[in-house]
């Protein structure tokens, strides 16, 4: 077992206690033990909040509860307060860790710990949005690279910032600030990927990223919905109308940038 020091692994929970069951049974047979555990829940309901409570006696954590979901962006506030460290690693219930995360997160905490420049160090993406402007850094990580130029056609190039695995400082709220408290998870992780541009960000991201998770969410505990995802698949077959809707999300995102504050 290696024990990471000075880190706290918070995740935030809703609904899906089969899938934290996992990712902390995972994380522990990968041999990855942390300062603390921070399992901040967004209001679930009595079946799988016992579920939960039982959990805490297995896994020794801090639970933190709320009565009425609040929302993604609570539960990250929350969590990120209580944490006692100088670095958190942010993982949702419904990733499975393989167990090449064990040596990425041991050299992304190495990396964020000895180089004050990096304000986030990123373990996932999703595989059909891969983000598309990277300079290779070390250890299998590259630098994330943000332009407005018209030559920087891809739309997820917004997306330095991103609510997958991480590790991140405890002064993030300060650089960033909060997250935004609403009830969709996008409009929240949107809101943190301008403010992270605008404060220049840095971030550092795991080139191999499919090694590291898979993202899995079983029918008894589906994952959100996603309304780009679907605009995206809807799309796709029809080559001209899926290029003018690319187009359409630059756009859209760029104007957007620029007129967040």
């Amino acid at each position: 077992m290696t024990q990471l020091s000075d880190i706290t692994l918070l995740v935030t929970h809703f609904n899906r206690s089969e899938s934290l069951s996992r990712l902390l049974q995972t994380l522990s047979n990968i041999g990855l033990s942390f300062t603390e555990i921070i399992i901040s829940d967004g209001g679930s309901n009595d079946k799988h909040l016992n579920e939960v409570i039982r959990l805490r006696d297995v896994y020794n954590y801090t639970l933190l509860t709320t009565e009425e979901n609040k929302g993604l962006g609570n539960s990250i506030n929350v969590g990120q307060d209580a944490a006692k460290t100088n670095f958190i690693v942010y993982i949702q219930e419904d990733f499975v860790p393989k167990p090449a995360f064990k040596a990425a997160l041991i050299d992304g905490l190495e990396i964020i710990k000895s180089e004050p420049k990096w304000d986030l160090v990123r373990f996932y993406a999703f595989p059909w949005a891969p983000f598309p402007y990277r300079k290779p850094y070390k250890k299998g990580f590259s630098e994330l690279i943000f332009s407005l130029s018209p030559f920087y056609t891809n739309h997820n190039k917004f997306y330095v910032y991103a609510d997958h695995p991480h590790i991140k400082r405890k002064t993030f709220p300060e650089k960033f600030g909060r997250y935004v408290e609403t009830l969709s998870g996008d409009v929240t992780e949107m809101a943190m990927c301008r403010s992270f541009l605008k404060n220049q960000g840095e971030a550092l991201y795991f080139d191999r990223f499919e090694d590291l998770f898979e993202h899995d969410n079983p029918e008894d505990e589906p994952g959100q919905f996603r309304p780009d995802y679907e605009k995206r698949k809807k799309f796709s077959d029809i080559k001209p109308l899926y290029k003018l809707y690319l187009k359409f999300k630059v756009l859209k995102e760029t104007v957007s940038y620029i007129l967040a504050k």
